[in-house]
C-alpha cells in the first residue's frame, strides 16, 4: 500500500442494497415526516387542548425552545410565513435540516452508499447550543416578547 492510501483512511464499505431495494427506510422517514405535516395543516394546533399541553410551559410557566413548533409549522403549511416565525424562529430551519437529511439519505441509499451523519465540530455545536439557551431566555423576558409563539 502505497502511503496516499493510508493517509486518505479506510475505503468506505458499500451498503447490503442499491436502487430500489435501498430505498424503504429513507422513503417511510420521509412519509412520516410528510405525514406529521399534513396532520398540523388539517389539525390546528392553534386550538386550545388539540395536541396537549407543553409539559416544560404547563409545569414552570416557561416557553421551552419547542414551544410554538407545531403552531409554526401549521402556519408554514397555510402559506403565513412571518406567523410561522413569529410562532417559533427555529421551527422553519430544523424542518429543513430535516427533509435535507432525508434527501441526501435517500441519494446515499440509491447509490448504494451508506448513511453518513454530517460531522459537526465541537465549536459549531457549543455555538448552536448557546444560541438555543439565549433563544429559550430572550422569548421568556419582557424585551423578547415577540419570540414567544402566539
Amino acid at each position: 500500500m502505497n502511503s496516499t492510501h493510508l493517509a486518505s483512511g479506510p475505503a468506505p464499505h458499500p451498503a447490503k442494497y442499491s436502487g430500489w431495494r435501498a430505498l424503504p427506510a429513507p422513503l417511510v422517514t420521509a412519509a412520516a415526516g410528510i405525514g406529521a405535516v399534513a396532520l398540523l395543516h388539517f389539525r390546528d394546533p392553534h386550538v386550545e387542548g388539540s395536541y396537549g399541553l407543553c409539559p416544560v410551559y404547563a409545569l414552570t410557566g416557561i416557553y421551552c425552545p419547542g414551544c410554538g413548533g407545531m403552531r409554526a409549522i401549521h402556519n408554514l403549511t397555510d402559506g403565513r410565513i412571518i406567523d410561522s416565525l413569529h410562532s417559533n424562529l427555529i421551527a422553519i430551519p430544523l424542518l429543513l435540516t430535516f427533509a435535507w437529511f432525508v434527501g441526501m439519505w435517500t441519494m446515499r441509499a440509491w447509490r448504494g452508499q451508506r448513511l453518513t451523519l454530517p460531522q459537526v465540530n465541537r465549536p459549531a455545536m457549543v455555538v448552536v447550543a448557546i444560541l438555543v439557551v439565549i433563544f429559550s431566555i430572550v422569548r421568556n423576558t419582557p424585551w423578547g416578547t415577540w419570540l414567544a409563539p402566539v
